[in-house]
């Protein structure tokens, strides 16, 4: 599966939102970020993690992007819109961009604890994972290589 921008677009796209993951970083936040792409290749959401200042988990950095690009449109149906974002969603933000239309979802690196795959029980999920295309490890290395800085900082060790 690949995403109608090609291999090159889809890097700087992710580039774009592992800057987004630094910013969080520099916050204090887990360094999650995410670009919302429209079908003409152009931008118009960006987000990134600020849970802990918000005080809610309604701000991942998925959500953040998907509203941005809401407002940049006028509406909330994003058909035709790829969504890239540093970390696996989960299961919130996956079935946020089911409901928004998006048409993809881009990930850098798996989530083994949030991840929305770790729920593989049809009985269980809300919506069919289907109904989008998911492309994973775009930019994983860098993607976890920010996630490990980060979590080793909060326990105090050298890496």
């Amino acid at each position: 599966m690949r995403t109608p921008f090609g291999r090159e677009k889809d890097e700087y796209f992710m580039k774009k939102a592992l800057e987004q993951a630094q910013i969080a970083f520099d916050a204090d936040e887990v360094p999650v970020g995410a670009a919302l792409v429209n079908a003409d290749g152009n931008i118009i959401g960006l987000g990134y993690n600020n849970v802990e200042q918000a005080n809610t988990q309604a701000a991942h950095a998925e959500i953040i992007a998907i509203q941005q690009a809401g407002q940049a449109l006028g509406g909330w149906r994003l058909n035709g819109c790829w969504l890239y974002v540093t970390l696996e969603p989960c299961k919130m933000c996956m079935n946020l961009c089911i409901l928004s239309r998006i048409e993809g979802v881009v990930f850098g690196a798996r989530s083994p604890v949030y991840g929305y795959q770790l729920d593989n029980n049809p009985d269980f999920q809300l919506y069919k994972i289907g109904a989008l295309s998911v492309i994973p490890g775009v930019c994983a290395e860098a993607s976890a290589k920010l996630l490990k800085i980060f979590f080793q900082s909060k326990r105090g060790e050298k890496e």
